[in-house]
């Protein structure tokens, strides 16, 4: 059947990819519909196992990538194409410009995580096993959506997705993102990239940062002030005007710090 997809804007214009972060869905992006589909193409496809996905399996981030290559080449028709993906979506997106390193021309790389987790790994299956049910509770749900500044109308969907993600597909997920590194043909992607991180996210994410920025030549890396896990989430209004600007090679928002 194949991975769902939602399509917005001018089928002729520019293609924007969001692609999201684990335990979430497409919905995470509707500030960004709303704001740019008026000059874009935009593709948001639900990663396996999650939202309107969550029949297909989920099986790797590199055949969840070869997935969202196939939905690019099957509607660009000769368009400049951006790719934005938030921390498992970032991992994919890694792995797209790796392994197809002329299909993307920009992408924006945010909190994604390329440095191994292996404490984690080791403990992961009984820890997952133990903790499922506390998935499926409201509240402790609502603790785990501040921390992606998840709240309002968002919640409800926050909850639905996490309640109908499978023990095999989280396990998976959560295997593929800890272990994940950037793989060797990173470097030869021809893509404009800028990476972002959260001034408060975890030191692993900011040491990613740095690793991913110093892995082509083409990055540029920034940190942003005051921000968590969630830059889209926690200010929409900013990360659109950053978008924006990076997009069209303007000057970009006060107050970041560079990474290298």
């Amino acid at each position: 059947m194949g991975l769902y997809v939602k399509e917005s804007g001018n089928k002729n214009a520019p293609i924007l990819v969001f692609l999201h972060g684990g335990g979430v869905s497409g919905w995470m992006w509707e500030k960004q519909v709303q704001y740019f589909k008026e000059d874009y193409y935009i593709l948001i496809p639900d990663l396996p196992g999650h939202g309107n996905s969550g029949n297909e399996e989920f099986v790797s981030i590199n055949k969840t990538a070869e997935d969202i290559i196939n939905i690019i080449q099957e509607r660009k028709n000769g368009q400049k194409v951006t790719i934005i993906g938030f921390s498992l979506g970032a991992q994919i997106a890694l792995e797209i410009l790796s392994v197809k390193e002329d299909i993307i021309d920009q992408a924006i790389i945010m909190s994604g995580l390329v440095r191994p987790l292996k404490y984690f790994q080791a403990i992961l299956k009984p820890l997952i096993r133990i903790s499922m049910p506390l998935t499926k509770s409201k509240s402790f749900a609502k603790l785990q959506a501040k921390v992606l500044y998840v709240g309002g109308e968002q919640f409800d969907l926050y909850f639905q997705d996490t309640i109908q993600m499978s023990v095999e597909d989280l396990l998976r997920v959560l295997e593929e993102n800890m272990s994940y590194r950037i793989p060797d043909g990173f470097k030869r992607s021809k893509a404009n990239i800028l990476v972002l991180v959260g001034e408060k996210e975890k030191k692993t994410m900011g040491k990613s940062a740095v690793v991913i920025t110093r892995s082509n030549r083409n990055c540029q890396g920034y940190m942003i002030p005051r921000i968590g896990h969630g830059i889209s989430l926690a200010n929409p209004d900013f990360f659109n005007k950053l978008v924006e600007a990076w997009m069209n090679e303007k000057e970009l928002p006060k107050g970041m710090r560079s990474i290298d």
